[in-house]
């Protein structure tokens, strides 16, 4: 095996792919066509001698040699983002005032984690956060009121506008079920879209007409709604307090409160999760570029960690 085989492009198509459980998602989140995909991973898997992804009814999923390699891969990105810092750093000031906006569930621990890993290599950058849904997040970025913003990229299939603005992928959220500690659901880790059927449900409720919020289970017919509430603490405690189970995405994770834990679903109709995306003004100064290493860094660190009060799944 030579370390000259393995590529940046290879690797960070690696990355994409394992998250997206998609060649052709990964390649349009990179900007590579078919082909190009194709021909990375061949090369990675070369350079390995073994294969790195298996088919699945779904899409493609890692084999354990891959598994193994984007462990690797991911730390070895990682690094690379923080070399990339220090080389901007020789050529550049990066100071000034960096308005930052992020949905609520990116605010809750991501964004806080990429300003402070921001603030200790770049302490002249004043940041100002921002927060908001993702539809007036776009609109700000897009006119300039704002210099970047953390926002969901909806699954495939469902309306959604960017504009100019190219979303840059920083990770992808998978959705959980949150319940009472006391439910019959909190110990099974995992459970099957059947068992939620008849389950009252905590939901979001938009501030603004028109705005996305947190429903039921997305696959779910005509799901029972017992409460609706504007943010997470609220739907949480309806949650600690028995009185409905809700929809939860891994960023949210962190703000679980004692008394609820977090069950994974099996769902072969739910074919791909939200994502995290960074959109960039065409305007940002140069402390923006600073602030979405920030976000790659931590976004890595975030999907390689299981959150507290999340239960690992089953076995078997």
């Amino acid at each position: 095996m030579s370390a000259s085989s393995f590529t940046l492009a290879g690797l960070e198509l690696l990355r994409s792919a394992a998250a997206l459980r998609s060649f052709s998602a990964a390649g349009d989140a990179l900007g590579y066509s078919q082909s190009a995909v194709s021909r990375q991973i061949a090369a990675l898997e070369r350079a390995v001698g073994a294969r790195l992804f298996e088919r699945a009814p779904r899409g493609v999923r890692l084999t354990e040699a891959g598994a193994l390699l984007l462990e690797h891969a991911t730390t070895a990105l990682g690094e690379l983002d923080t070399a990339r810092a220090a080389i901007v750093r020789l050529s550049e000031r990066t100071a000034g005032r960096l308005a930052v906006g992020a949905i609520p569930t990116a605010g809750i621990a991501l964004v806080p984690r990429a300003i402070a890993r921001l603030a200790a290599s770049h302490p002249e950058v004043r940041v100002e956060l921002h927060d908001g849904s993702t539809p007036a997040l776009v609109e700000r970025v897009a006119a300039g009121s704002i210099d970047l913003a953390v926002v969901a990229l909806r699954p495939a299939g469902r309306d959604q506008d960017f504009g100019t603005l190219r979303p840059e992928l920083l990770l992808v959220d998978p959705l959980r079920v949150a319940v009472a500690a006391t439910h019959r659901l909190a110990g099974r880790g995992r459970v099957g879209t059947d068992e939620l059927r008849d389950e009252p449900w905590v939901v979001g409720q938009p501030t603004v007409e028109g705005e996305p919020a947190f429903g039921a289970w997305p696959s779910l017919a005509a799901p029972r709604i017992a409460f609706a509430a504007h943010d997470w603490p609220a739907r949480l405690g309806l949650v600690a307090a028995g009185l409905g189970i809700a929809l939860i995405p891994g960023l949210a994770a962190p703000s679980v409160p004692a008394g609820v834990v977090l069950v994974d679903v099996d769902d072969p109709e739910h074919e791909r999760d939200p994502s995290g995306v960074t959109i960039t003004s065409p305007g940002a100064p140069p402390a923006a570029a600073a602030m979405v290493r920030a976000l790659r860094s931590e976004a890595a660190r975030f999907a390689m960690t299981r959150p507290p009060g999340e239960r690992p799944p089953a076995s078997g």
